[in-house]
């Protein structure tokens, strides 16, 4: 059997604060929308479009996203597509969703949105979202670039 490609990069900005829980098992996630734009030209006019994806974090990713993602926030993502379903209760209609789970997760954007620094920050979770290895706080301190280091 043909062996398939599902992966997905995301650029865009929070819709709202992110929802964060825990399973019964004590596994973190967090749980937040996404949207993207695209423009295109109807006619003579520019036309914006925006797209909401659902994403899902878990471990040591919801955790940064707990602390450090808020409404608004820019981010990368890197991810795979799924699709669930379930039956509502109240309806009972076959309900689906579909949702990106993130491998990989960027921090964009400098101090005035809430992060910190203006460093972007990675966090990859791989091999089913199991236990994150523990990363040394020096990785992310401030390098001490400032604009006036940039030559344009």
């Amino acid at each position: 059997m043909a062996k398939g490609v599902n992966k997905v990069f995301l650029l865009g900005n929070v819709g709202k604060d992110p929802e964060i829980r825990s399973t019964a098992g004590g596994m973190t996630v967090a749980s937040f929308t996404l949207a993207t734009a695209d423009r295109k030209k109807e006619g003579a006019n520019w036309v914006d479009s925006t797209e909401w994806h659902n994403i899902v974090c878990f471990q040591r990713t919801a955790e940064i996203v707990r602390d450090y993602v808020k409404k608004g926030s820019q981010i990368l993502v890197e991810g795979k597509i799924t699709n669930r379903s379930w039956d509502d209760k109240e309806s009972g209609q076959k309900r689906y969703k579909t949702e990106i789970l993130v491998n990989e997760l960027t921090l964009l954007g400098g101090k005035s949105e809430g992060s910190g620094s203006g460093n972007s920050y990675t966090k990859s979770n791989t091999a089913s979202y199991g236990s994150s290895t523990p990363v040394a706080q020096s990785e992310y301190a401030d390098p001490g670039i400032t604009d006036d280091d940039i030559p344009f």
